[in-house]
């Protein structure tokens, strides 16, 4: 009759209620009457001497000493009375083969009252009155137009030769009294024993409704004023048919389930996935968890056998992969098969896990893995305190539920990453990914503590520090970048003044006037002043003398001549339009440190993705007049713990080479910049580890410690270092500066420039330099080389295996 279907959500109406609220609406006279199922054996076969003609005459013979058969019965009692006789009358509808095994019943044409059933109906779904007790999805008004319908068609086959099948599926739901579990079945109403009978006649059926009705498109309301149910009375009985549909009613309920967000995070929705689950497999204490793998932790979303406390989501728990070793969800992962034990009781080797599990009242269990576009995303476990209630046979129901839940997990999961991502870009900003995975821990650690803790939980996260991390810092810096900018100001406020000087002389010309005199006074005094030298507050105060003194009166002083108004117009078209300021030599210089530093930043963007390939490693540059940058490579950056001994070695000569290739680059772009800036590199070099804290006030790292602080004050003070006793700045264009301050880090590096020497990287003799001493810094010193700027190869990445060979 269909194929659409739902289960019944909890809180369904009765169907007995339903239809006994729509009994008012049926109209049509209904009468018990076995009639036409004798007509059946009577008029179906002939005196042939076959096997079916000898029933039907022995049944004949048999009627005619119970005449009451062959009428309306009002009273279910005659059909109890003659029970044999019914039964033989019965096998019509109802084989013998099938009398233990199928869920039918013959019920009073229209009305869900039995008077004849098999065993499984009578066990499962008829009541002590012998009525349905069932539940099912419909309100009582679709269940009476469902049974308006029904009785439509039956009269305009039976009694107007019209065929208008019912596309309507009816799915009742019952609660099993062994297990107390939900069962589902599709039900069908067959119709064949019915006559239809027209005491008055049957009414007329207009050709135009006909139409209407094939084509379905007549309303059943028009329907019921066309023909009257009063004028139709039904008699004989319904056979009523029911086929268990419970797990695939189960399959698709739990798929339109695990659609929802929350389906697996709260609490509330767990434990109904949990009953579908029991309804399935036909356990009425099975009880279910889920757990996602999440690199290495387990994260334990949900478990209806409430072994763990809550945290994360709604019922979960996390855990290192490492707390399952050799335990019976270990074994799923990696054999990426369901395992099943019969009795943990009885299991040899238990680890912690089981033993735990075993202690929360659980005998049998069985853990599947959970795929997700080939690799295995977490685990999905059933439990009971029953031993031996899973084996081999649930497996192809687990293989049905296993893909659903799998989409469940990975959206979940999805969904934590970002809510964690979120955050960590709120409190953090954009996070290196070598370090990613701590912030992530530190992110689940407080929504852990939120979730068990309640209100008084914190909302903050955790300190997040790194010890016995070795830096690597370099500086690509701009030579005499503050004197040249200094110089692009001087000349700007040179030219401005000269131009509103030409505008007060011009006009002093045309007209002139002692004030004129005095303002022209004025302006040739403060040029005179930025020309011998600009000190701090020259800029503000020879733009501000300007826009007030001098800019208001060009409106009136333009009106004196035409070359007044052309003067004028030749300083305001010499204005930056958005600063209001001459700005060519400053634009000049700032296009110039721009170039540098996009060129150097771009070209360190480029090689860091190497350097990863290397040794993982935490990386953060900063762009001002030039580019420097810091590194810090350790164990306990990495989540594993694990780092290679050729790291540090690794990274300290790619910052070597990589330095010589920024020195080549700034060279070569150099000729095209507006003003041919010179840049300096060196590079610091770090012995004894040290500890770095995250600040999250300024969303960057730092050092930690009193002691560790001496190397900060370093990065900043170095690249003013003299080199003892000349006055020189360390750091020359063209060269490298090494900074050091252990005769160990001297020979270390030593052993990579001559390396590089013998690529064509560097050239020259090595400089061995004593500095001078800087405020609270003592006892440095630097080797200096020369970078071959002729040599084009320096800014090709060097092949990792050969750089790896070179340190073997």
């Amino acid at each position: 009759m269909g194929t659409s279907s739902q289960i019944a959500p909890s809180g369904t109406t009765d169907l007995r209620a339903a239809v006994d609220a729509g009994l008012n609406a049926f109209r049509f006279k209904v009468e018990l009457s076995l009639a036409p199922v004798i007509r059946f054996w009577t008029e179906s076969f002939g005196d042939d001497g076959s096997a079916p003609s000898a029933v039907a005459a022995i049944i004949r013979k048999e009627l005619e000493r119970t005449p009451e058969l062959l009428g309306v019965i009002d009273d279910p009692a005659v059909i109890a009375r003659h029970r044999k006789m019914v039964d033989v009358l019965m096998a019509a509808a109802f084989p013998p083969a099938f009398w233990h095994q199928e869920y039918s019943a013959a019920l009073v044409p229209f009305q869900l009252h039995s008077v004849y059933a098999t065993p499984p109906f009578e066990r499962l779904l008829m009541g002590e009155d012998g009525r349905l007790k069932v539940r099912m999805g419909y309100a009582g008004r679709e269940v009476s137009l469902f049974r308006l319908r029904f009785a439509y068609a039956l009269v305009l086959e039976r009694v107007y030769g019209l065929s208008l099948p019912l596309d309507y599926a009816l799915i009742f739901t019952v609660t099993d009294p062994e297990t107390g579990l939900d069962r589902h079945f599709q039900v069908e109403f067959d119709g064949r024993f019915i006559d239809v009978e027209t005491p008055d006649g049957a009414p007329p059926l207009p050709d135009l409704v006909r139409q209407q009705l094939l084509a379905r498109t007549l309303e059943l309301e028009t329907l019921e004023s066309i023909l009257p149910p009063e004028r139709f009375v039904f008699r004989g009985v319904t056979i009523f048919r029911a086929i268990d549909v419970t797990d695939h009613e189960v399959l698709s309920s739990l798929k339109r389930d695990l659609i929802e967000k929350e389906s697996i995070v709260s609490a509330t929705r767990f434990m109904g996935l949990q009953e579908k689950l029991r309804t399935l497999f036909r356990r009425p204490e099975l009880r279910f968890g889920l757990a996602a793998l999440d690199g290495d932790r387990v994260l334990k979303l949900n478990s209806g056998a409430r072994i763990e406390k809550a945290c994360i989501f709604a019922e979960s728990v996390h855990h290192k992969t490492s707390d399952f070793t050799g335990s019976i969800y270990e074994r799923a992962v990696l054999s990426e098969q369901p395992v099943i034990v019969d009795d943990l009781n009885a299991m040899p080797d238990r680890t912690a896990v089981e033993n735990m599990v075993l202690d929360a009242g659980v005998r049998s269990m069985l853990v599947a893995p959970l795929r997700y576009q080939e690799r295995i995303i977490g685990t999905l476990d059933l439990v009971s305190p029953r031993p031996g209630d899973f084996n081999l046979s649930h497996l192809p129901k687990l293989d049905d539920v296993l893909p659903l839940f799998s989409m469940a997990v990975q959206r979940s999961m999805e969904e934590l990453n970002t809510r964690v991502q979120a955050f960590i870009k709120e409190k953090c900003t954009a996070i290196h990914p070598t370090v990613e995975w701590r912030f992530r821990d530190a992110v689940l650690e407080m929504i852990e503590g939120q979730r068990t803790c309640g209100p008084t939980g914190s909302s903050e996260m955790a300190t997040i520090v790194f010890a016995d991390v070795q830096p690597l810092y370099a500086l690509s810096d701009i030579r005499g970048s503050s004197t040249q900018r200094a110089i692009a100001i001087q000349a700007d406020l040179l030219a401005q003044l000269r131009l509103g000087r030409t505008v007060v002389e011009t006009a002093r010309q045309a007209r002139p006037q002692p004030a004129l005199d005095e303002l022209l006074y004025r302006i040739e005094a403060r040029a005179t002043e930025v020309a011998q030298g600009l000190k701090s507050g020259d800029e503000i105060g020879v733009i501000g003398f300007l826009r007030t003194e001098v800019e208001p009166l060009f409106g009136h002083l333009q009106q004196f001549a035409p070359a007044v108004a052309a003067a004028v117009e030749t300083y305001q078209h010499a204005l930056d339009p958005r600063l209001s300021t001459v700005y060519d030599q400053r634009r000049r210089f700032e296009e110039s440190v721009t170039g540098i530093a996009e060129t150097i930043s771009s070209y360190l963007d480029l090689e860091e993705q190497a350097a990863q390939g290397l040794a993982p490693h935490y990386f953060e540059k900063q762009k001002t007049d030039g580019v420097d940058y810091q590194m810090y490579v350790g164990a306990s950056l990495l989540e594993d713990g694990k780092l290679d001994p050729l790291a540090l070695k690794n990274l300290r000569l790619w910052q070597l080479m990589v330095t010589c290739g920024v020195a080549l680059r700034a060279d070569q772009l150099r000729a095209r910049l507006p003003i041919p800036l010179e840049t300096t590199h060196l590079i610091l070099v770090q012995h004894a580890p040290l500890s770095i804290r995250f600040r999250f006030d300024e969303k960057r790292f730092d050092v930690d410690g009193a002691y560790d602080i001496r190397y900060e004050i370093v990065k900043k003070r170095i690249d003013k270092a003299l080199v003892q006793g000349t006055g020189e700045r360390a750091t020359q264009p063209g060269k490298i500066a090494i900074i050091y301050s252990q005769p160990s880090e001297a020979a270390e590096y030593r052993g990579y420039i001559q390396y590089l020497q013998g690529l064509g990287y560097l050239t020259g003799e090595i400089e061995d330099l004593h500095l001078e001493e800087l405020q609270g810094v003592h006892g440095l010193r630097a080797l200096r080389v020369t970078v071959d700027l002729r040599n084009p190869h320096i800014v090709r990445p060097v092949p990792l295996a050969e750089l790896a060979a070179a340190l073997n």
